[in-house]
């Protein structure tokens, strides 16, 4: 399976979000074909407490104006890993320390990733 257009059509928006915010080492997974309820994982770093809640807010009032709804969120009050679960698309959005500790990239390293940074550099 593939991920769905309007997974990462998301995923765009995402990431954008996240980079304006200064969100660092983006990796995209299309998790499509093990995972039936999502197409795209989004991760992202960010630098304090602070930064992983201001980068997850972004993408989540940016996916929001799109009109794509969350549909949970876990982990905001910490600021260390939130997720937040848009349907096709999950954004991870983690402390540096969390990131290295859970690696999810190695938990997902049969799933294809996704390329970046030509959706950073592309305007809507």
């Amino acid at each position: 399976m593939t991920a769905s257009e309007q997974a990462l059509e998301s995923l765009a928006l995402a990431a954008r979000a996240a980079d304006s915010k200064g969100g660092e080492d983006l990796v995209a997974l299309d998790v499509s074909g093990p995972l039936p309820f999502a197409d795209v994982f989004l991760l992202v770093t960010g630098t304090s407490e602070r930064n992983v809640v201001a980068i997850a807010d972004e993408v989540e009032d940016v996916l929001r104006e799109s009109g794509a709804k969350t549909l949970h969120r876990e982990g905001h009050a910490a600021g260390r890993w939130i997720l937040l679960d848009f349907g096709g698309l999950v954004v991870h959005v983690f402390h540096r320390e969390e990131r290295l500790y859970y690696g999810l990239e190695r938990l997902w390293l049969d799933c294809p990733a996704l390329p970046v940074a030509p959706l950073l550099a592309r305007e809507n």
